[in-house]
């Protein structure tokens, strides 16, 4: 991949695979993450398995997607020390290159464990990111020593490219929905109380954040519950 016509193929390639994952009527969040783990696992030279490895503080370590179960046990070995190459990537801002775990140096107690606990003997992680306060990697992993050459990195640094692009799009989708379905909500349960107490659409509102505020739910929790009330009465009623 060191000519610039294939590198172009590749990006390319890439990104006709993530908009079409992305373009799919059922691409919610996890589905994206976990097909982008799969993809990335196929196309990346060298890579055997893949997993995304989200950390949201410095002390918590989640895997939302992985091809296998060794990129999740060894997300729990980074989880057990708060240290590794997938972490490092994720809060360093870089790309992490573990060319044989044998002669690692870096990440001591992962290291010990990883040999210890998981086959794996190369690793190559890709920052993502991730549009709040998470800090994320795409990692790909192979049982055999230095397989992830030039051609791995430029791939993955274009696929990590791609995928944080598709997965805080998805995201931001699925935060949209969950604002417009608590939004019908909310006025549905305005609607409920207009009728019963032959208030305008303001006091309603008001007697719905005043029982929120009163019983320390979210209003739109409020709101389902007083709608799902009303549908079970009707329902016994009828």
């Amino acid at each position: 991949m060191n000519d610039s016509a294939d590198v172009e193929a590749a990006h390319l390639r890439v990104a006709e695979l993530v908009q079409g994952l992305h373009n799919r009527p059922d691409a919610d969040s996890d589905t994206v993450v976990a097909e982008l783990a799969e993809h990335a696992a196929a196309e990346i030279p060298g890579a055997q398995y893949a997993g995304i490895t989200l950390t949201r503080n410095a002390k918590h370590v989640e895997t939302p997607a992985a091809t296998h179960h060794w990129p999740l046990l060894l997300d729990k070995i980074q989880q057990r020390y708060l240290e590794g190459p997938c972490l490092t990537a994720a809060w360093e801002e870089q790309t992490v290159h573990v060319r044989d775990l044998q002669t690692e140096e870096r990440f001591p107690n992962y290291r010990r464990d990883a040999l210890a606990e998981t086959p794996i003997r190369s690793i190559m992680a890709f920052q993502l990111f991730i549009a709040d306060e998470s800090l994320g990697a795409l990692n790909v992993y192979s049982e055999e020593p230095d397989v992830f050459g030039s051609e791995a990195r430029t791939l993955g640094l274009i696929f990590a490219a791609h995928s944080s692009v598709a997965w805080n799009s998805a995201r931001r989708e699925a935060q949209f929905r969950r604002a417009l379905e608590s939004r019908d909500v909310i006025g549905q349960a305005k609607g409920m109380i207009m009728e019963r107490y032959r208030v305008d659409a303001v006091r309603a509102f008001e007697l719905l954040r005043k029982l929120s505020q009163d019983s320390n739910v979210p209003l739109s929790k409020v709101a389902a519950d007083l709608v799902a009330q009303a549908q079970t009465s009707n329902g016994q009623t009828g």
